[in-house]
């Protein structure tokens, strides 16, 4: 069996044909950095005052412009967009654009927010596909926890208003539900991997976009010389925007004791402690082959909302470097006492299986959280709601990857060994 790339609607296949004029011309304009810019500003109503709209010493100043620069030449030259693809890629960068420039502009405005304290972070992070999404809806019921929805990391400026009713009427929902669910709406074999939604639980990653070092150019377009620069650049300028987005969001209400998630954080631990020293890590752990070919049929999924071509074996092959290096790193970091092992827990996703109550239970306590059974009966009720395959099958094997087992238990084996992860049938 090798992967199979899934069908799309007719009037997906229409608009990558030429057969829906306006967005066939907005896909034809270039995606050109000052191009763009302009545009952003004129969709917010502003007058032109230069790069400087974008920067702040709070955010590094025009750091964002090196990455900017590169993702939009690998977008052009090595991304290999279809008419779908670059219409959505562009809407997507003009509002990425269109936050940055609101951030900024809130910074200038409401210098202080700098000083909101964010205190013990609690990050769930670990590989993708190992129980993260679950144990973060877990957490996120927990009415101690103030966990950020897909809306409010898309668009923070300006900040919700902490009335649960307005809250709820905010009209960002609306845009940021659309812009989320629109590439499940092409490819709908992503409701069935990883559903998305404006009011759901949202991952950090869109924060952490507005400095443009971001895993989320990688995740949905084949852009190498951007991954391979990314790889290797300095995580803190994109922490420090994250850090401000919360700032922001918290800025109407009190101070939140935030739980956030996403698998990215494992890549730059180092980066994220340096901007939230007193933050706790719950990692979850799983076999890393299982990881491989379910992150790899996910990204490969995403990418075939954007493109016509996508290489499966090419992005297995990616996703063991990256991911060997990293879990590699978090063995060693351990052991070397170069992580806050106070403030660390590891949870194996055999274990969350089992029980996962019970797993959720020893994060709570390693971290000296409570836990009471009000709240145990809110995580009961999560864990009985529709799960994936009632959704539909996510279907995946390793073998599709074309990558040599052996080789690949070699890669994982100092990983595996120290945090007892077991191979999975």
């Amino acid at each position: 069996m090798s992967w199979q790339a899934p069908e799309r609607p007719q009037w997906v296949a229409a608009i990558n044909a030429g057969g829906v004029a306006p967005i066939s011309e907005e896909a034809q304009l270039p995606l050109a950095r000052d191009a763009l810019l302009g545009t952003a500003r004129a969709r917010l109503g502003l007058p032109d005052a230069g790069i400087e709209d974008f920067c702040h010493p709070a955010l590094d100043g025009d750091s964002f412009l090196e990455p900017l620069d590169l993702v939009l030449g690998a977008l052009e030259r090595e991304a290999e967009l279809n008419v779908m693809g670059r219409w959505l890629t562009r809407r997507f960068l003009l509002r990425v654009l269109e936050g940055r420039l609101q951030l900024v502009r809130y910074l200038h405005e409401d210098p202080g927010v700098c000083d909101e304290p964010i205190e013990k972070p609690l990050f769930v992070t670990g590989a993708p596909r190992t129980g993260t999404t679950i144990l973060y809806a877990l957490l996120a019921r927990d009415a101690n926890h103030r966990v950020p929805e897909g809306w409010e990391l898309l668009r923070p400026v300006p900040p919700p208003d902490p009335d649960p009713a307005r809250f709820a009427a905010d009209p960002r929902i609306a845009l940021a539900d659309r812009e989320l669910r629109m590439p499940q709406t092409v490819v709908s074999d992503l409701l069935s991997i990883h559903p998305y939604g404006g009011r759901m639980p949202k991952e950090c990653l869109s924060a952490m976009t507005f400095s443009f070092r971001s895993e989320e150019f990688t995740a949905r377009y084949h852009v190498p010389s951007y991954e391979a620069w990314l790889q290797a650049c300095d995580m803190r300028p994109a922490y420090a925007m994250h850090r401000l987005v919360l700032q922001i969001l918290q800025r109407r209400g009190r101070p939140a004791q935030w739980a956030l998630k996403s698998p990215v954080h494992l890549h730059s631990l180092q980066a994220l402690l340096s901007v939230y020293p007193d933050a706790q890590i719950a990692v979850t752990h799983r076999d890393p082959l299982k990881v491989l070919a379910s992150l790899t049929s996910l990204i490969a999924v995403l990418r075939w909302a954007h493109s016509d071509r996508v290489d499966y074996a090419q992005l297995g092959a990616a996703h063991a470097q990256r991911y060997g290096a990293s879990l590699d790193r978090l063995a060693v970091e351990t052991q070397g006492g170069d992580l806050p092992s106070a403030r660390m827990h590891h949870g194996r996703y055999a274990d969350f299986l089992d029980d996962p109550l019970a797993a959720t239970g020893r994060l709570y306590e390693r971290f000296e959280r409570p836990f009471p059974p009000a709240l145990q009966e809110a995580m009961r009720e999560t864990l009985a709601a529709p799960k994936q395959g009632e959704r539909g099958e996510h279907d995946y094997a390793f073998e599709d990857l074309g990558l040599d087992r052996s080789a690949e238990r070699a890669r994982f084996r100092r990983y595996q060994q120290h945090f007892e992860v077991p191979d999975e049938a």
